[in-house]
């Protein structure tokens, strides 16, 4: 008997990696088949996409509206169940809010919204509908991301006393110096990405991650950002000084004109018994730090891991798991919690995550523009 979700995606078509990336992650586990969706805005590369991938032609929509409205016509055992919203940041809020009043279950990319109100809407549908939501910080999937996690919360590095988080990019320095081309790109277009670019982009992958690793709320920020030309309107690279309480301080800061780097993701958290860092462009190594200890070196995939970290290792140790297994485990913990199968506490991001995410944005931008002040959570 199947018993795969039925998944539905809005966007990823042609030679988008995000679409890809998806596609891949939800087969990883049989925990999904692709029914269906609307990959491109443009009708005819819509359906030849979905034909280049197997897809029933009478499940391929033209909009998304149009999808949510023939699909409901049938029956609940053949509908599609669960939505990947993968379109740029504009559409994430109409999409996922059609979606949830529908009773549809969503998995949906980051950033979740354009605004923080437009996410809290959503969060309120969300609450009422009771559906499963996860926002796509994907690097919270790599097993040893988890690993990091479970030891922190055993309180293996003591009290948290200092974090720094770097997400450093090249990929829009070639860009931004061209009026020309910095005004083609939809992710320099507040009307397209919101009021950020940088921290809407990837500063967000990284405040998620360190609440997320630390289970500790942010309680202040203070910002500085840099938009290099007076009339590019959105921040390319950005330092964020963010407080957990008088005790615990630490810095984000990220670039996408940090020239010749590539996804460098950087986690480094120190407490009063140990520290961690973490790279993500080395994601099967971390190194543990103690005062009187040799260095340690901990890899995925060995019994000495904790249940969370195993659960998610696909792989015999030695073995390197990459992107496409870290996305796969939060679409294996969408899953799971759709089917009513005990998960661990952060086997996949939530909405209430997003939100937070979304408030993070809003508040470093004002913290910026009203000159570097510091500004609650």
């Amino acid at each position: 008997m199947n018993n795969k979700l039925r998944l539905g995606i809005l966007g990823g078509g042609g030679d988008s990696l995000i679409g890809v990336l998806h596609r891949v992650a939800s087969s990883m586990f049989d925990q999904y088949q692709i029914i269906g969706g609307c990959f491109n805005p443009n009708p005819k590369e819509n359906k030849e996409f979905a034909d280049s991938i197997g897809l029933n032609p009478n499940r391929v929509y033209d909009t998304f509206e149009i999808m949510i409205e023939e699909e409901m016509k049938l029956p609940q055992n053949e509908r599609i169940q669960v939505v990947s919203v993968l379109t740029p940041n504009f559409l994430h809020y109409p999409m996922a809010k059609k979606l949830l009043e529908n009773g549809f279950h969503v998995i949906c990319e980051k950033p979740l919204t354009t605004t923080h109100a437009d996410a809290l809407e959503l969060q309120k549908i969300q609450k009422e509908k009771q559906t499963a939501f996860a926002v796509t910080y994907t690097y919270t999937g790599y097993p040893i991301v988890r690993q990091m996690k479970e030891m922190i919360r055993k309180g293996v590095l003591g009290k948290i006393q200092k974090t720094d988080m770097q997400y450093y990019q090249g990929w829009i320095n070639p860009i931004i110096h061209d009026k020309s081309l910095r005004n083609s790109i939809w992710r320099l277009d507040p009307k397209k990405a919101g009021i950020s670019s940088c921290i809407g982009d990837i500063g967000t992958h990284a405040y998620h991650m360190l609440e997320y690793l630390t289970g500790m709320k942010v309680k202040q920020v203070l910002s500085d950002l840099n938009h290099l030309y007076s009339d590019n309107e959105l921040d390319i690279d950005g330092t964020v000084l963010v407080r957990f309480s008088d005790y615990s301080k630490g810095v984000i800061r990220a670039s996408q004109i940090a020239t010749g780097e590539e996804n460098g993701l950087t986690v480094a958290i120190y407490g009063d018994k140990g520290g961690f860092r973490w790279e993500q462009e080395n994601p099967n190594f971390l190194k543990y730090f103690t005062n009187d200890k040799p260095l340690q070196i901990l890899k995925p995939g060995h019994p000495y891991l904790s249940e969370f970290s195993l659960q998610d290792t696909k792989l015999p140790p030695g073995h390197p798991e990459g992107i496409f297994d870290s996305m796969g485990n939060i679409y294996n913990g969408v899953a799971r919690k759709i089917k009513g199968i005990d998960n661990f506490e952060g086997a996949f991001p939530t909405l209430e995550e997003g939100v937070r995410g979304m408030k993070f944005i809003e508040k470093v931008v004002e913290s910026n523009a009203k000159g570097n002040i510091w500004l609650s959570l």
